[in-house]
Order: C-alpha cells, then sequence, then structure tokens
C-alpha cells in the first residue's frame, strides 16, 4: 500500500511543489561590500522567515475557523496546517532564545 494514498488531492500539490530552492538566498538580499563580496543582510533575511511564521499562524487560524463554521475543510487540512504553525512558532522561539544566549555570551566576554 502506498502512503500516498492516504493523502487528500488537495494537499497532493502542496506536498509536490519544488521546495528545493527555499534556502537559496534572493539576489536582493545581498548587497555587494567594497571587496566585491556578497554580504547578507541578517535583519531582512529574520523579518522575511518571521513574516512566514506570521502567515502559517494566520493560515492556520483561518483553516481553522472555516472548519468550525461548517465550510468544506478537510479534517487533515486543519491538522496539518496547525501542526505546520505550531513547529514554525516553536523554531522561531529557540532561534530566538539562542540568538539572545549568544548575546549575552558576547556580553560577558571580556576584552
Amino acid at each position: 500500500m502506498r502512503v500516498d494514498e492516504f493523502i487528500p488531492d488537495s494537499m497532493k500539490s502542496i506536498l509536490t511543489k519544488n521546495t528545493s530552492n527555499t534556502n537559496v538566498i534572493n539576489e536582493n538580499q545581498t548587497s555587494g561590500d567594497a571587496n566585491g563580496t556578497n554580504s547578507v543582510d541578517f535583519g531582512n533575511i529574520l523579518n522575511e522567515k518571521l513574516q512566514e511564521v506570521n502567515d502559517k499562524q494566520i493560515d492556520a487560524d483561518n483553516t481553522t475557523n472555516a472548519f468550525i463554521q461548517g465550510d468544506d475543510v478537510d479534517v487533515h487540512k486543519v491538522m496539518l496546517s496547525t501542526e505546520e504553525a505550531k513547529l514554525s512558532l516553536e523554531l522561531a522561539v529557540q532561534m530566538r532564545n539562542k540568538l539572545v544566549d549568544a548575546y549575552q555570551e558576547l556580553n560577558r566576554t571580556q576584552l
């Protein structure tokens, strides 16, 4: 028995999208410095990723509300969007914790 037999048709298109370019930095996120090398604007990337987390939270909320109101929403889609939003938020919180720890470690460093 194949696993994709249990995947609803509406989710197959989402799962089969090409996600190999998600780690590629866009050209507009890099800027050249005086040496000709490219540097990445950390603030822009962080803002973009936090916006993606927010979008996932909003999508999960909208999907849940549509399911509660009785719209034609599959329960699997509700659970998947909710879990995806939960995991992305947990990852963002862990990233924040690591950044705060690194900042505090730098402040403790004696010159």
